[in-house]
């Protein structure tokens, strides 16, 4: 009988470690390959992780509420399989490919230019962690702030590059500045404490970090949706009974929003460190209300790639695994822009905070019918119409208002002429 360690496994491009929440098996236990084992949280999703093998859970190595990093062990299992699995084998290989590409990174090559920084410190930093530092403008008294997962709770490389990564997450100014302050809190009669969830402090922290890395402005237009709305309603229950599955609204504004971005690839991009990453692809993301509250922002990717009906089959698989809780961590992984349906709320518009390292999200408002005027044969009629506002904000720094407005424009003329039934057909 062999002993397999079961490793963290890698659950996203960017996510480095993992929390171990809850173990569904005890010591002792049998298990099949590809049951679920145990629930594991990163910053973006919780998911279940299964067994790599077949066997009994031997040792638990991992508790409850550790951070463990990536391809490090969480438990032995006692197995007949004389060889790692498959799946095993090919995530070692990965982790070491991944190793191998760190190492050959620009961190790794000194350069005469790359200023120092002042090392002053009680505190070790390995040469390659100082490079990294240097090369990326952080300061000492950053690098003191970074949680390290080292021995002695050093900084490894990463540490610094998760930092780097994903700011928000690692440092939090303010959450420094609350220790400083004390952190008791004098509570008046009538009033309760409560502790915010996991969830809600990584979704406090990364929209306070957007507002003060992005300056936001947000444009409004309005945009006429009677014909969508009346063909829909004609055809979404014969489209229910042949296909299975409802068609929403979503993926008609994705949709939109698609054929606007290759139009205005400049709303497709990133901006970090004073540099713009243009997108050759669109992966849109879904804003989606929880049942506790929160909220998450699963990824459709390759949109401008897909017909239709996939794209009707994607969103609504997606929206029913957020509410689920059944999202992966790749799942909210490499989006290029964001929407968020705040009129499923009963909202009229909205203001919606930047993903970063987005440059622009917009907010769709709910469907309302509205006397206007339309301009017919006859001259100017006064009509009952279905309108919705679009509330398109963007980056300043990258996005003026010109080009931020003839976006939301062009989004609202997409939603006009829309031609729905030619596009399930």
């Amino acid at each position: 009988m062999s002993k397999i360690e079961m490793l963290m496994p890698k659950m996203g491009e960017s996510i480095m470690e993992g929390t171990v929440l809850k173990w569904l098996k005890k010591e002792g236990d049998k298990i099949n390959e590809d049951e679920s084992v145990l629930e594991v949280a990163t910053d973006k999703v919780d998911t279940e992780i299964p067994s790599t093998c077949t066997g009994k859970l031997s040792k638990i190595l991992a508790k409850e509420g550790e951070v463990v990093k990536v391809g490090r062990p969480i438990a032995i299992i006692d197995s007949n399989e004389d060889e790692k699995s498959k799946k095993e084998i090919d995530f070692i290989d990965e982790i070491e490919k991944n190793f191998e590409e760190l190492k050959e990174t620009k961190y790794q090559k000194s350069d005469a230019k790359t200023k120092k920084i002042k090392t002053e410190s009680n505190r070790f930093y390995s040469p390659l962690v100082l490079n990294i530092a240097s090369k990326e403008n952080i300061s000492l008294d950053t690098l003191n702030k970074i949680n390290g997962t080292g021995e002695n709770d050093r900084i490894t490389k990463y540490d610094i590059l998760k930092f780097i990564e994903d700011k928000s997450l690692t440092y939090n100014p303010n959450i420094e500045i609350s220790k400083k302050n004390g952190s008791k809190i004098e509570l008046k009669e009538g009033e309760e404490l409560i502790e915010p969830d996991r969830v809600r402090k990584i979704i406090a922290s990364r929209m306070v970090e957007s507002k003060k890395i992005s300056p936001h402005v947000t444009s409004f237009v309005e945009a006429d949706i009677t014909n969508i709305y009346k063909i829909r309603n004609e055809i979404k229950e014969n489209f229910l009974k042949e296909n299975k599955f409802p068609i929403t609204f979503n993926p008609i504004f994705i949709k939109c929003v698609a054929d606007a971005l290759l139009e205005f690839p400049m709303m497709n991009i990133s901006f970090i460190n004073e540099k713009i990453i243009k997108k050759n692809y669109i992966n849109i993301g879904i804003a989606v209300a929880l049942n506790d509250d929160n909220l998450i922002v699963p990824v459709i990717k390759n949109v401008n790639k897909l017909n239709f009906i996939d794209l009707i089959k994607k969103s609504n698989d997606l929206i029913n695994r957020a509410r689920n809780n059944m999202l992966k961590p790749s799942d909210l992984e490499s989006g290029t822009y964001t929407i968020s349906n705040v009129g499923s709320f009963g909202n009229i518009m909205g203001t919606p905070i930047i993903v970063q390292p987005q440059v622009g999200i917009l907010a769709i408002g709910s469907i309302k019918k509205v006397p206007a005027v339309i301009e017919s044969k006859k001259g100017d009629e006064i009509q009952v119409r279905n309108r919705l506002f679009l509330s398109h904000t963007y980056d300043h720094r990258i996005v003026d208002g010109a080009l931020g407005g003839k976006f939301a424009q062009k989004v609202a003329q997409n939603i006009e002429n829309f031609d729905l039934k030619s596009n399930i057909s």
